[in-house]
């Protein structure tokens, strides 16, 4: 959500930035009905006041046994003019929050303008992609060849893009799992949560998943969603709260199953794991003050790198450009790991700083001690990694010509010692 004081003090701006992501002006629109519902609460105000002076008029003639009946008939005037009133401000709050709730966050302005990822800004390159004697392979073509990926049967339980993992491959997602929950809770800071993946309404818009985005979630009734990412349950912790100023800034990290429709992704990637219903993702999130979130958005990013680091995979890392950025985002790194069957990168994390747009969203604060006030929080969230995506690049990366591919040093202890998946 929006803060409307610095639309009214800088409207120039807020439509200079909404236009970087491709968004009409706004401004004047937001400005005309919050004036409306501003003059409707002033006359709210005025109102009551002569109400309260009136009913003081009439208890003074009651204590005297004179007639009030024509002050009794102006206070019911005042209530029904004041009823009018309320339910014109509740339009116009209705109509500000219609508009102002569907508006993409501003991006920061180091954050590179363009229309989609074609524009995103390549930053950094780490290790180097692996040479191989012989034509590598999709990760559907390892998996199937060893017979521990089934799509075709998981496609009969369920329809199309899910499977079923079956053997040691599920054994090593769920290796990979571990170790990155290890990883952040031991080195990196993180505290472990494990949390519903069922949701409330009023939770997703929080995080800014609803409205705008209902076509990408599950619903199941009864006002249940299913979360699209462990971000949705870990940010809201703390929802409608004023958090300590000495707890920040707060770290947390799961481990989840996420469900999306992919309802914009017709006819992409139908073959493999890099574009499924259901997915497993370990989540990271921290939350703020203001003036730390700019270096918690790269020590994030570093904390997510380090488990490709650690498994010894290329990847490279680029920044985001406004037309490509998501929805509560004002900044987003997306780390791009090599993928030798396509012979191409894809992203494996999206590290996003969302300054107070969320906590606006969620009315989440913190009391500011030295300053004495109270300010909303920011928030910030990141993959550390999506484990699908992590397990696909191991067995794309570290192949072998005959099938089999060999499982990362870090990851062998984690194997019961098993070096090899043939």
């Amino acid at each position: 959500m929006h803060n409307i004081h610095f639309i009214r003090e800088n409207p120039v701006e807020f439509d200079n930035q909404l236009k970087k992501r491709g968004i009409k002006s706004f401004s004047e629109t937001i400005i005309k009905i919050d004036e409306e519902k501003r003059k409707s609460q002033t006359s709210l105000q005025k109102l009551q006041e002569e109400r309260n002076n009136v009913s003081k008029e009439i208890g003074l003639l009651k204590s005297k046994n004179q007639d009030s009946s024509e002050l009794l008939k102006k206070v019911e005037k005042i209530k029904n003019d004041m009823q009018v009133l309320k339910e014109l401000e509740d339009i116009k709050n209705d109509e500000l929050n219609g508009i102002l709730k569907n508006l993409p966050n501003l991006p920061s302005n180091d954050v590179p303008v363009g229309l989609d990822e074609k524009s995103n800004v390549e930053i950094k390159k780490w290790g180097s992609p692996p040479n191989f004697d012989f034509k590598p392979k999709n990760h559907y073509e390892i998996g199937e060849n060893l017979g521990l990926m089934d799509f075709e049967l998981a496609s009969k339980l369920s329809g199309s893009r899910f499977v079923i993992l079956r053997g040691m491959l599920s054994k090593l997602e769920r290796a990979l799992t571990q170790y990155m929950l290890d990883k952040h809770t031991t080195q990196n800071g993180y505290t472990e949560i494990n949390t519903p993946v069922l949701v409330k309404e009023h939770t997703l818009y929080g995080t800014g998943q609803l409205p705008k985005f209902v076509d990408d979630l599950f619903t199941v009734g009864d006002d249940f969603w299913l979360i699209p990412t462990a971000e949705v349950t870990l940010t809201n912790i703390v929802r409608e709260t004023i958090v300590n100023e000495n707890l920040l800034p707060l770290r947390f990290t799961s481990n989840t199953q996420c469900f999306r429709s992919e309802a914009g992704a017709a006819g992409k990637d139908t073959r493999g794991m890099i574009r499924s219903h259901q997915f497993s993702k370990v989540e990271l999130v921290s939350i703020t003050k203001p003036e730390q979130s700019n270096d918690e958005l790269e020590r994030m990013l570093k904390s997510a790198e380090s488990i490709l680091q650690d498994l010894n995979i290329h990847y490279r890392i680029v920044t985001l450009s406004t037309g490509d950025m998501g929805f509560a985002a004002n900044k987003t790194y997306d780390i791009e790991v090599w993928l030798p069957g396509e012979n191409k990168y894809r992203e494996i994390s999206s590290c996003s700083n969302c300054g107070d747009f969320q906590s606006r969203r969620m009315n989440s604060r913190f009391k500011n001690t030295k300053e004495n006030k109270t300010e909303y929080l920011h928030t910030l969230n990141g993959s550390g990694l999506a484990v699908g995506r992590t397990l696909i690049s191991i067995m794309e990366n570290y192949q072998n010509s005959d099938g089999s591919f060999n499982i990362p040093k870090v990851l062998i202890p984690y194997m019961n010692n098993i070096d090899k998946i043939h």
